[in-house]
Parts: C-alpha cells; structure tokens; sequence
C-alpha cells in the first residue's frame, strides 16, 4: 500500500487521540468509585436484612405486651365484677361469699404475674428498640455513604464524558484527512492489536512492540519509497517514519 508520507504522519496524531478516547473509556470504566458502591451497596443489603429482623424482634415484642395488656384488663374487669356483686349485698349464702372472694384473690394474683410480665417484656422490648435504632443508625450512614459515593462517581463520569466528546470532535476532522484505505487498514489493525494501529518508528524500533528493525527488515525499511507504507515483521502495525526513524 502507498500514501503520502504526510498522511501517514497523519495517523500518528490520529492514533495519539485514539489512544487519550481508549484511556479514558478504560479511566470510566475502572474508577475506584465502582468498587467502593458494590461494596457498600452489599454492606446496604446486609443492613437492610438486619434492620429488618430487628424491626421484627420489636413488633413481635408490641403483639405480646398488647395480648397482656388485654388478659390484664380482662382479669381486672372480673375481679372488679366480683367486688361488686359482694359489695352489694346480692350474695346468697356464706359459700357463695367465700367463693366469690377466693376468686378474686385468684384473679389478683393472676393479674399481678401478667403485669411482672408484661413489664418484662416492656424491659425487653425498650431493649430491641435500642438495638432497632443503633441499626438504623447503621443503615442511614451506609445509604447516606453511598449517595455520596454515587453523586461522586456521577460527576467524575461527567468530565470524563465531556473530555471524550472534546477528543472525538478533534478527531473527525483527522480522521477525514486520511485516505480511506489507509484509514481502513489502520482501524482493522487498531481493533486486532490492543488499540495501536500505527506506531512511530524511531531509532530503528517499533513504537508498537518496541522491537529493533534489522538485517533484511532495516534494508527493505531503507530502500523503501517516502510513500511505501511499512509494517512491523513482529506486531504487523502500520510503522510511520519520522525523522527520528534513524534510516
């Protein structure tokens, strides 16, 4: 193939913004910043599990103390019936009295066990509650962490995506100076080797491989016309001669 040494020259700065495009991508793609959101969004989901078991514990505890509270009213409401029906008078005999009044002594005492426990379960419940907030606690810093990480990682994609932009608008009008089957074989050659399609030959090697032209290959490189478009024997990139080249 030939071109005019000055379009492939050409390629050279082509491939320099080529080059700043792929490292940028590659910049976007590796930020820090997407470790550090995985690993806190799985940190959140852990959260989440554990927020919710405690959330649990604490409603579990408030059913309990709400079913004693009921038992607890309803044994007052009896022995509250039972003091009135012997207040009044309205007992038949001294068995049904004594009845009556073991009763309540019964309901009294089964009333004070539900209350010792349902203020054990209140102790308990003030206890899982503590441990509810120190894991929302947890939580809240977590998800605030992670809209901050988000909000950073958005923003540095942001430049990145304008300094693309600026790089992809210097390169259409490279890309245009160049013939197009030069063009072709540089972007063929650019997506089989690593992004470099064309590489500098100074002092005698290969910007590509960074290996030293010799023997048959440096004569050839030497005789070749100013136009002749040249290839590295080793990586097969395009080699662009520059006064540099050392022939």
């Amino acid at each position: 193939m030939k071109a005019p040494a000055a379009d492939q020259l050409r390629l050279l700065d082509l491939q320099a913004v080529d080059l700043s495009i792929d490292q940028l991508a590659h910049r976007k793609r590796t930020l820090p910043e997407h470790a550090e959101i995985e690993k806190t969004a799985a940190t959140l989901a852990a959260l989440r599990d554990e927020l919710t078991g405690a959330e649990s514990a604490v409603e579990s505890l408030d059913t309990k103390i709400r079913k004693l509270e009921n038992e607890v009213e309803q044994v007052r409401a009896k022995a509250d019936k039972d003091r009135q029906r012997m207040d009044s008078g309205a007992v038949g005999s001294a068995k049904e009295l004594e009845r009556l009044q073991h009763e309540v002594e019964t309901l009294g005492a089964r009333q004070s066990a539900l209350e010792d426990d349902e203020l054990a379960l209140m102790e308990e419940r003030e206890t899982a509650d503590a441990v509810r907030a120190e894991v929302q606690g947890r939580f809240d810093a977590a998800n605030e962490g992670l809209a901050a990480l988000e909000l950073r990682r958005d923003t540095i994609e942001s430049e990145i995506d304008t300094d693309v932009a600026a790089r992809t608008a210097e390169r259409e009008p490279l890309a245009a100076a160049i013939p197009d089957d030069l063009r072709a074989l540089y972007e063929k050659l650019r997506a089989s080797s690593g992004g470099i399609g064309a590489a500098a030959l100074r002092a005698r090697r290969c910007g590509g491989c960074r290996i030293e032209l010799y023997g048959t290959a440096l004569q050839d490189a030497k005789a070749a016309d100013e136009d002749e478009v040249l290839r590295c024997e080793e990586c097969r990139r395009i080699l662009v001669r520059t006064a540099e080249s050392g022939l």
